[in-house]
């Protein structure tokens, strides 16, 4: 059928003469139809999608600040907070150095057992003691761990949960918020300010 429908739109849009329309018909068509998968069954257009604002693939890390947190269930969290694929607790620190074996007790207790816990210790970078320490203890458990920033273990934990792992996060909220042009602007379309002038 396929092959049928290639042949009658050829011969319409050439409208050549007859002698050449039955030479046509006559010659065999190599036409093989294009199959789309599943992940991209459209009519030749990109698609997009932008996982951290969809609810269906779990707990997503969407935007912090120095005093918390906002999910894409569109929650607002003040202060630390330890994030699960489907939940979300507080977590009693108030900075990094209040990382210690009881802070960090409540992960290995987890049913199902996590994979994976991503820590994120506000704007600092990692100390190599800070690391070590969370690793050993975390290691009895037979859990992996990334001691990471903030914003680099928000990426981390959306990337992963999106994958389906099991994996747990735990965050402090960064001291100092560094911003581009871009996030102005972002705001400013948000508040619906953006020809206003100061």
């Amino acid at each position: 059928m396929i092959i049928q429908t290639i042949k009658t739109a050829v011969l319409r849009t050439t409208r050549l003469p007859l002698f050449s329309q039955s030479l046509i018909s006559r010659q065999e068509f190599s036409v093989t139809a294009t199959q789309f998968s599943k992940a991209y069954d459209h009519d030749g257009k990109t698609r997009v999608s932008i996982f951290n604002t969809e609810t269906n693939n779990g707990l997503m890390v969407t935007g912090y600040s120095q005093y918390g947190f906002r999910l894409n269930n569109d929650m607002v969290l003040i202060g630390p907070i330890s994030v699960f694929p489907r939940s979300v607790l507080s977590w009693n620190v108030n900075s990094f150095e209040d990382i210690n074996e009881q802070s960090l007790s409540l992960f290995p207790t987890l049913e199902p057992k996590i994979d994976i816990l991503v820590i994120g210790i506000g704007d600092q970078a990692p100390t190599a003691s800070l690391s070590k320490r969370v690793i050993e203890f975390m290691k009895k458990y037979k859990i992996n761990v990334e001691v990471l920033r903030t914003e680099q273990a928000c990426a981390t934990f959306n990337f992963l949960n999106a994958e389906g792992r099991m994996v747990a996060c735990a965050l402090i909220p960064p001291v100092h918020i560094s911003y581009n042009e871009n996030d102005v602007l972002q705001t400013k379309l948000r508040h619906k300010q953006l020809y206003e002038t100061d």
